[in-house]
């Protein structure tokens, strides 16, 4: 199923503030909210505006490094929902997608690292129909969340 980052936003949880990277799945209403961290919601939100802050962080060296090694991201797919043992929720899985000048390459790798280089790119990301209807969500509950971008404090 073709996806979107449709917002990076944070919720208030009783444990405090938490980054949300939802997605939007094409033809669908639903959304798919995936809980990160805030370093990397902060990192996504700039790929997606394409902001240049001079030194590379993290994901932009990675993509630095990948391209003058000639490869490049051909998509993400988030593949699969590890349930934890207590039934609150789970981990997402990802698939980084990656050609090379030798072969084509699939890197298992955390769907905010995925999904920060795919923002920086404009590669396509995909979800899986079995995420889709573990992990979908009303999409009205995300729309009011703030937007991590107007968070006080520095990005």
């Amino acid at each position: 199923m073709n996806a979107s980052i449709d917002a990076v936003r944070v919720a208030g949880t009783p444990q405090g503030p938490v980054p949300v990277l939802v997605l939007a799945v094409e033809g669908e209403e639903d959304v798919v909210p995936i809980f990160i961290g805030f370093e990397e919601a902060t990192s996504i939100a700039r790929g997606l505006e394409a902001e240049d802050i001079g030194r590379p962080l993290t994901h932009d060296l990675l993509l630095d490094v990948m391209e003058e090694l000639g490869g490049r991201i051909d998509r993400v797919v988030v593949s699969e929902i590890e349930e934890r043992e207590d039934g609150q929720g789970g981990t997402y899985i990802a698939d980084l997608h990656v050609e090379t000048p030798r072969t084509s390459v699939v890197i298992d790798a955390r769907p905010s690292d995925s999904l920060a280089l795919a923002a920086r790119t404009n590669a396509p990301i995909e979800v899986t129909e079995a995420v889709f209807e573990s992990g979908r969500d009303d999409r009205g509950k995300f729309e009011q969340l703030e937007d991590i971008r107007e968070v006080p404090g520095d990005l």
